[in-house]
């Protein structure tokens, strides 16, 4: 996938999302995983720009079906500590939330989540594999 089909595929996925939903976007530094989770964002009904959490770890964002929690679980150094962002109650919530570097959760991800996988295409940098489901 191009950038641009990237997005667009994002956007579908926004527009078809029901809460409560967590989608978890895994993939190397690079890969795509807050550009999806932007273009998700706006097929959801977005209208404020999204940023990437790194540092906050988690971004609040309101959109006319529920909110939409985006997190970033890459500084985080054990799953032990999402219990300081409100993890159990962000998961748990009517809310579309999308996590960035779930393999941080442990095993702490919902088993019910939609799991997406962004890889480099190993023959053109500007591509994109996405392995959804």
């Amino acid at each position: 996938m191009t950038r641009d089909e990237l997005v667009r595929w994002g956007e579908s996925f926004g527009r078809a999302a029901t809460p409560p939903l967590v989608v978890a976007l895994a993939g190397d530094l690079g890969a795509g995983k807050t550009t999806l989770a932007q273009a998700f964002c706006a097929g959801y009904g977005v209208t404020e720009p999204v940023t990437s959490p790194t540092f906050a770890i988690v971004h609040r964002y309101e959109a006319p079906r529920s909110p939409v929690y985006h997190l970033d679980l890459y500084r985080l150094d054990t799953p032990s500590e999402l219990v300081n962002i409100g993890w159990d109650e962000i998961v748990m919530s009517h809310a579309l939330v999308i996590v960035e570097w779930p393999e941080r959760a442990g095993g702490l991800i919902p088993p019910d989540h939609v799991p997406i996988d962004l890889e480099h295409a190993a023959d053109d940098p500007e591509r994109r594999i996405l392995l959804a489901g």
